[in-house]
């Protein structure tokens, strides 16, 4: 690796088959024999070696799968006998460290409670990423458990992965939770990524690394074995480095799954194929609402520098803007209300999660946990490892929650997710829009474990409360730093988010690989 006078490393050099490569180039060059499965495979495993595990270790990725290899040899015999599975078939993908998968791989969600147990079956996302042909290459570190445990954590911290760093400047945060999943795909670990999110933990590490994230409507995508928080606002979707490459990884994650009753209604919604709904003239006449307030404008100056420059370039790219968007809703009292469903939610979902788990053949004895308070009762007695740097007053409060039919919990409900859904359906519909657009958030902080993050804002929360989806990209940069622009729509729109984001991302081309920088230089 070399360096630039400014301090930024050059690592084009290793694992050149799979840096800064789309999932389209790397299926042409599979097909036509110019590399094989295994040697992408190889090359991911390179840049891991060199970035991740050694030189600016960035601790993204938490386990890597050793049958990876084996797995890349099947599927290039596959591909040598005519036969292809799908259009990631090959192609090495990471899953977030709370996504199950019934193979050699731990799934802990970053906790060293769940290390002696296992699941017997894979998640469904996993399970649809194999049978399109991904080469599920390990898994990533995470904010633990979905960063649902303190509210003084810092984010991209597990006990089990250490602390994720952000590959633009490294003393940076990443944000998370799925902080591995968005700083593997910006460090071309990997091709593209899994991740989840209740509340801004795809779009909001996407943003900071500089990476596309989307997050599906709740309901699109299976949450079936996946470590839940909430199933009224929990979803899964991909992190990548192209809108292009994340529209191919959702086409193969969505659809209905008799194992998460939430997703009957995709059934009606999901297409076949989201890569039909990229089209570079895809702003022309579109008319998109810009959010202002609440939470979006106002709380970082040079976020709202990057976001105003954006908005002149969607009129540019053809698009109708009315700003600013009405939506008049107290954000403190819907926030209140969004934190009481997570606390009542989290604790039955845990329980109904853990039942899953099996003792791990390694450990045939082990005591498999079975609910929250088990948890609670593990990290007490394992504090010096998992209570180090800050504690998990949200598990207590989730504890001390009752039961789904209380009225604090339902009357909460109908505030957060559907007072919020009446809120944009209305905005939607009252003013033609094809979208709402917001920045992101902030830039990323300095990374202080222990006093926590300094999150500063971001717009993520009217959609999680919805449970309507989002996507982000980049817009620009702050002092070298990733600023991304948000694109939200109602339930069921990632066709038209698609589409409108895919026209920014090539209108602008604002992403820039990541530089390693060991500090900012201001």
């Amino acid at each position: 690796m070399t360096t630039s006078t400014d301090g930024a490393l050059d690592t084009s050099a290793i694992g050149t088959a799979i840096n800064e490569t789309t999932i389209a180039d790397l299926q042409a060059g599979l097909a036509a024999g110019r590399f094989t499965v295994r040697q992408l495979a190889e090359a991911c495993l390179a840049r891991i070696a060199a970035l991740d595990h050694s030189g600016p270790t960035l601790r993204s990725v938490i386990e890597l799968n050793p049958d990876a290899l084996a797995i890349a040899d099947a599927l290039d015999a596959e591909r040598a006998a005519g036969s292809l599975r799908g259009a990631l078939h090959g192609i090495p993908i990471l899953l977030k460290d709370n996504i199950d998968t019934a193979d050699q791989m731990l799934t802990t969600a970053g906790s060293l409670a769940l290390t002696r147990s296992c699941p017997v079956q894979d998640a469904t996302v996993a399970a649809r990423l194999r049978a399109a042909g991904a080469l599920i290459l390990g898994k990533t570190n995470l904010s633990e458990w979905a960063n649902f445990r303190s509210t003084r954590s810092s984010s991209g911290w597990s006990a089990r992965g250490g602390q994720t760093k952000n590959p633009h400047v490294l003393d940076r945060n990443p944000c998370g939770s799925s902080a591995g999943s968005a700083v593997a795909v910006a460090a071309s670990l990997c091709a593209a990524a899994v991740g989840t999110e209740t509340d801004g933990s795809i779009v909001s590490p996407s943003a900071l690394c500089g990476v596309v994230g989307l997050k599906p409507t709740v309901g699109l995508t299976s949450r079936a074995g996946i470590v839940p928080i909430s199933p009224t606002q929990d979803t899964a979707g991909p992190h990548a480095r192209s809108v292009a490459d994340a529209a191919l990884l959702l086409t193969a994650m969505r659809g209905p799954d008799p194992r998460d009753p939430a997703t009957v209604a995709s059934a009606e919604h999901a297409h076949t194929d989201y890569s039909r709904f990229l089209d570079r003239d895809g702003l022309r006449g579109a008319r998109i609402g810009v959010m202002r307030e609440p939470g979006t404008i106002g709380y970082n100056r040079h976020a709202d520098a990057v976001f105003h420059t954006a908005l002149t370039q969607l009129t540019t790219l053809g698009a109708e803007l009315v700003d600013p968007l009405p939506l008049t809703a107290s954000e403190n009292y819907l926030q209140g209300d969004e934190f009481t469903v997570l606390l009542y939610e989290f604790k039955q979902a845990m329980a109904d999660y853990l039942a899953t788990r099996v003792p791990h053949p390694d450990h045939p004895t082990a005591t498999v946990p079975r609910s929250l308070a088990e948890l609670i009762a593990f990290n007490q007695e394992f504090a010096a490892l998992e209570l180090r740097y800050f504690g998990q007053e949200i598990f207590e409060l989730s504890e001390a929650k009752g039961g789904l039919e209380s009225p604090e919990y339902l009357e909460a409900l109908s505030r957060s997710r559907d007072g919020t859904r009446g809120l944009i359906d209305q905005a939607m519909t009252a003013h033609r829009l094809d979208a709402i657009v917001a920045v992101t958030m902030a830039p990323a902080w300095t990374t202080d474990l222990l006093n926590g993050d300094r999150l500063s804002g971001g717009s993520s929360s009217f959609a999680a409360r919805a449970g309507y989806p989002l996507i982000t990209l980049p817009a620009g940069h702050a002092f070298g730093l990733p600023v991304g622009i948000t694109f939200m729509g109602e339930a069921f729109s990632e066709a038209t988010l698609i589409r409108l984001a895919y026209a920014f991302e090539q209108g602008t081309m604002a992403r820039r690989v990541p530089g390693y920088l060991p500090t900012l230089s201001m």
